[in-house]
């Protein structure tokens, strides 16, 4: 006799099966120096005997500035070829331009279907943070997901979003709207590419240093302080330092903090950029990621303080900090009032909550080292915020 379709909630089939991510985020100099194994022991290192196809997207920015960079990477893919078939080396234009151009993401994944990349191939992504997004989501869409290394050559990407398993593009004017979480097969931080960052490059990565700092690690906050003349410099062994101190803060939340792939309403490594998004996109990126993190630090340590969760004070301290380093604390956009003549930068707040989902969560501080969940912002509160940051820069 058949099965009949059950009317009862007890006839459920519960699907269950776990998965470990494992990947190496390798910090190394000269990636592409003949002798440097670091790309070839990634590509092998579950199958070492195989020749592996590999197409590489090269941030067109980073081109201009290492205008040598294609013959090394050929060059080293013949030292090697025994385990590197280059099938292609792909220019890719650089910065928000990437990721709010609607052609990019059909015109990579053109490009994948041409060269016959599969599931065993290589995506390789050489650049910032919006190559490595844009190159990293085309690579898990096409054939279900395939194969993806980043090399980041920003500070912001080494010590931040290069190391996380995120990747994503723009649309409808929304940042990050449409895009995957998909844990890339490794990770390689060559801090050479940092050497020929313009300044402006350079410090705003260390914006993202100065937020995980505040709400993981209040022993690196201190190294911060304490060397922040160092690093306003750019010395290399402090900027070196200080870029693997964020990345393996950020890699601990990531492995450890429960949700790596955001299934739940917080994202505790957002602190400070439910503005710094709505900044952005007001400034059309007239401030750059990193910028605008700084003043959304600074505005939520603030309101850490005037909510009564913070000690007073400290405010100013990571202030401080963060004018030392060289940010301007203050963009006019802060300014700007919808019809209501509420600051329509607190439209980040309904952003940051639509695009997660769920109740509205937000990372404010307990202490310097050690952030805390909330689910409501006092736009009076912000307002005051405001306020003092236009006083204070």
């Amino acid at each position: 006799m058949l099965d009949t379709p059950s009317q009862s909630a007890e006839d459920v089939r519960l699907q269950s099966f776990g998965v470990t991510y494992e990947y190496p985020v390798v910090f190394t100099r000269d990636a592409f120096a003949l002798g440097n194994r670091c790309l070839v022991d990634a590509l092998s290192r579950r199958e070492p005997r195989k020749r592996h196809k590999c197409l590489i997207c090269v941030d067109e920015g980073v081109s201009a500035s290492l205008p040598d960079l294609a013959s090394q990477i050929e060059n080293y893919a013949a030292a090697h070829t025994g385990s590197i078939d280059l099938v292609g080396l792909v220019p890719v234009w650089g910065g928000e331009i990437c990721k709010n151009d609607p052609k990019t993401i059909p015109n990579l994944l053109e490009i994948l279907s041409q060269r016959a990349i599969d599931r065993h191939s290589f995506v390789i992504a050489v650049g910032g943070g919006a190559v490595l997004d844009a190159v990293g989501y085309a690579s898990t869409v096409f054939h279900r997901g395939v194969r993806h290394i980043r090399f980041p050559t920003t500070v912001l990407a080494q010590d931040d979003s290069g190391v996380g398993v995120k990747n994503a593009v723009n649309l409808f004017g929304l940042k990050n709207l449409i895009g995957t979480f998909a844990p890339p097969w490794a990770i390689i931080n060559d801090s050479a590419f940092v050497d020929v960052l313009p300044p402006r490059e350079k410090r705003a990565g260390m914006a993202e240093a100065v937020k995980v700092a505040l709400i993981r690690d209040g022993k690196f906050f201190e190294w911060l302080e304490a060397h922040s003349d160092a690093l306003a410099r750019f010395s290399r062994p402090h900027l070196d330092h200080l870029i693997k101190g964020s990345a393996e803060l950020h890699m601990r939340q990531i492995s450890l903090g429960g949700d790596p792939f955001e299934i739940g309403s917080a994202r505790p490594l957002d602190f400070g950029h439910w503005s710094a998004h709505k900044l952005e996109q007001l400034t059309k990126n007239q401030l750059n990621h990193g910028e605008a993190v700084a003043i959304g630090i600074a505005l939520d340590t603030r309101y850490s303080v005037l909510s009564g969760r913070l000690a007073a004070g400290e405010d100013n301290r990571v202030v401080d900090l963060l004018q030392r380093l060289g940010f301007d604390l203050w963009h006019d956009k802060l300014r700007q009032c919808d019809s209501r003549g509420s600051p329509v930068v607190l439209k980040g707040l309904a952003d940051f909550q639509e695009h997660l989902g769920g109740e509205l969560t937000i990372t404010l501080l307990a202490e310097v080292g050690r952030g805390v969940e909330v689910h409501e912002m006092d736009e009076r509160i912000v307002r005051n915020c405001i306020d003092w940051l236009e006083q204070r820069a």
